[in-house]
């Protein structure tokens, strides 16, 4: 039997209200992890933890945001075989695929690493005289992803890391 892993909400680790069983899709008989599943109570804690670390983020600097979306792309190259093998226990998917899949996501988010050193916006005439108009990306708030799927170390990179780089003042 495996260990449970816990829910990290408010820079705790937490056990959940349940647990939810990780099976392989490709053997039955392998529990793969046991995961601590939620209540609503958690997931509101966790995201008034979220909210209040969101500040803080808007604040950084674009060097500070580039450190932590490089770091933690480095950190999956470096556990890259590691990562792959439990993928591909998890999904049911051949090794190669695991690992490309996760090599995949360290890409994503050592390419948003990059953005986040390239603030950008727009400029748009005005039809008003003596009026600009000037558009920029702005953190507006918090944001919850539950995604399983066919890329599911792929997925949430790939929607949330473009947030993480342009989250601006």
């Amino acid at each position: 039997m495996s260990d449970l892993h816990q829910n990290f909400i408010a820079g705790e680790w937490i056990t959940g209200a349940g647990v939810t069983r990780n099976i392989n899709p490709s053997n039955t008989n392998d529990v793969v992890g046991e995961y601590a599943q939620a209540d609503s109570a958690q997931a509101a804690t966790a995201i008034a933890a979220a909210k209040a670390a969101a500040t803080g983020w808007a604040r950084s600097t674009p060097q500070e945001r580039y450190d932590v979306l490089k770091k933690i792309s480095d950190e999956i190259l470096a556990r890259k075989e590691e990562l792959g093998r439990l993928l591909a226990r998890e999904e049911g998917k051949t090794l190669p695929e695991g690992i490309g899949e996760v090599t995949r996501a360290a890409q994503i988010f050592a390419f948003f690493s990059g953005e986040a050193l390239r603030l950008r916006g727009d400029k748009l005439a005005s039809v008003r005289p003596g009026v600009e108009v000037e558009i920029t990306r702005e953190a507006i708030g918090v944001v919850g992803l539950s995604r399983r799927g066919i890329f599911p170390s792929r997925s949430p990179p790939g929607k949330l890391h473009r947030h993480f780089a342009t989250a601006m003042r």
